[in-house]
């Protein structure tokens, strides 16, 4: 293995798995609304869905590159959905203590919202095509990358709804609460308008 390779990768990953993306920002706004424990089923979807998507990039990367324009429209299909998910999350009502909301999202929509979105789609083909003999040049090689990619992007999203739970503690009068959860979806928008923007 490339030592320099390697740094470099990380130097990659961690940044991506950390700053705010579709998945992270939806966890940190489902765990200030239903707190954490109720947010693992959606975490659990999205380290599924995040990992296949990023086998299917690796065997898939000269397609994926040959058909941008097939990309472009997947991309902005995401940015509606991210946009969709913002509202629901903006405009639901605070819950009372101990109440509980039936609009939870759960292991389904984690791992079907990486086919829309944007961000996993950038990070796989920039990850496979600029560290993607880290490993080694097979496909076992890409296999041990997309793994490494895992052991960093799941605690980051398990940290996002972990911080979206302290906020819910933080934020506890139904004022305040709703308040949250428009920050909540207002941050989420903001994610879908960057997925949308060419980058």
């Amino acid at each position: 293995m490339d030592f320099e390779l390697f740094i470099a990768a990380m130097v990659f990953i961690v940044p991506m798995c950390f700053t705010p993306g579709p998945n992270n920002v939806l966890c940190a706004a489902h765990g200030s609304q239903h707190g954490f424990r109720a947010t693992l089923a959606l975490i659990s979807g999205m380290a599924v869905g995040w990992s296949t998507l990023g086998l299917f990039v690796a065997g898939a990367t000269d397609l994926i590159e040959d058909n941008k324009t097939a990309f472009d429209l997947l991309t902005y299909v995401g940015a509606l959905y991210i946009a969709y998910l913002s509202y629901k999350i903006a405009t639901s009502k605070a819950l009372e203590k101990g109440e509980e909301s039936s609009e939870r999202l759960g292991f389904v929509t984690g791992a079907t919202i990486q086919i829309v979105n944007g961000k996993a789609w950038i990070h796989f083909l920039v990850l496979m095509t600029s560290f993607g003999t880290l490993f080694g040049t097979g496909f076992t090689g890409k296999i041990l990358l997309v793994l490494l990619n895992l052991a960093f992007g799941l605690p980051a999203v398990m940290s996002w709804a972990a911080f979206g739970t302290v906020l819910r503690r933080a934020f506890t009068t139904p004022k305040s609460a709703k308040a949250l959860n428009l920050t909540m979806g207002l941050s989420l928008f903001v994610v879908a308008i960057w997925v949308a923007l060419p980058h």
